[in-house]
């Protein structure tokens, strides 16, 4: 299928009771093989936290190796890379973790056939200043052999034209030459993009705006900076643009990273709809989905006091 549609992650707790069914709440192991009977296709972004060690990079590949259909893993590159070492300009460093990352996690899901993109979700830290270009080309580079479908997310206005619509040419004729993917994003602040490469990639943030740009850390990711639905509207006006890409390109990928109580799950299945694609579906219950009987005697006496 040239679309593929998912979700920015599958392990959140406050998933269960509205898309994990209450009996897996205690086995998060069985979490992703639940998850991959919805989707074909699923961003990983706690790889930008913690690089993953071998047992568990085997561990994704063996819960949907074989899986009918098949089954993508897209990859988040670690903030060593994209927000210590490129904002430091330590391009030797970069290009450390950037190789070992393949090593360990790209290079193992692309030989089991699993790889989909692989996202640089640049610093809004990392400005177009001074070589800051040319150290992305070299990270760039590094993979752009390995054949893997690359995308980046720039964060920081400097990277857009002078008419801050588009990205900077110079940025963009460096991801046309190697066919790297400028990411679409819906999001507080952001613009839609141009395509850059046969591949697409779109991310979709929500739109809390006052809550994105408070004063939160750059790490900090509560539950309220990812707590917006769609309305049916707002994904309809993407539909239009969807469809181009898919005209313009091998595949195109989007992932739902408003995951708050399983809102990205509830969109993800509304998008596929817009778009047609045929999928297995459940109701989405995104309130708190519990019976009285499950919480203590104290508790239960002071609702029914209210």
């Amino acid at each position: 299928m040239s679309i593929l549609v998912g979700c920015s992650g599958w392990s959140y707790d406050d998933w269960v009771g509205r898309f994990y069914p209450m009996e897996l709440a205690k086995t998060k192991g069985e979490w992703l093989a639940y998850y991959a009977q919805f989707f074909d296709t699923v961003e990983i972004n706690s790889t930008y936290y913690h690089p993953p060690g071998e047992r568990q990079v085997q561990s994704w590949i063996k819960k949907v190796k074989g899986r009918e259909g098949g089954f993508e893993y897209s990859v988040k590159m670690p903030r060593l890379v994209t927000h210590q070492s490129l904002v430091e300009g330590d391009v030797e460093k970069a290009l450390f973790w950037t190789t070992t990352f393949d090593k360990t996690c790209l290079s193992p899901l692309a030989e089991a056939d699993l790889l989909g993109g692989v996202l640089f979700q640049l610093s809004p830290h990392f400005k177009n200043e001074g070589q800051a270009l040319g150290s992305l080309t070299c990270v760039l580079d590094t993979l752009v052999s390995r054949g893997y479908d690359l995308a980046v997310e720039f964060r920081h206005s400097s990277w857009m034209d002078e008419e801050k619509k588009e990205i900077d040419p110079e940025a963009s004729e460096v991801l046309r030459e190697r066919n790297v993917a400028n990411v679409l994003i819906d999001g507080p602040g952001h613009y839609p993009g141009m395509m850059t490469a046969d591949h697409a990639y779109i991310r979709f943030h929500g739109r809390n705006y006052d809550i994105w740009y408070g004063r939160e850390k750059e790490d900090d990711h509560r539950l309220d900076r990812y707590d917006y639905l769609y309305k049916k509207d707002q994904l309809d006006r993407w539909v239009p643009r969807i469809k181009d890409a898919e005209l313009k390109t091998a595949k195109v990928r989007m992932y739902f990273n408003n995951h708050a109580r399983a809102k990205a799950v509830r969109n993800a299945f509304q998008m596929m709809d817009l778009l047609l694609i045929d999928h297995k579906s459940k109701e989405i219950h995104l309130q708190d989905q519990f019976r009285l009987g499950e919480f203590g005697p104290s508790l239960r006496k002071q609702r029914e006091l209210r």
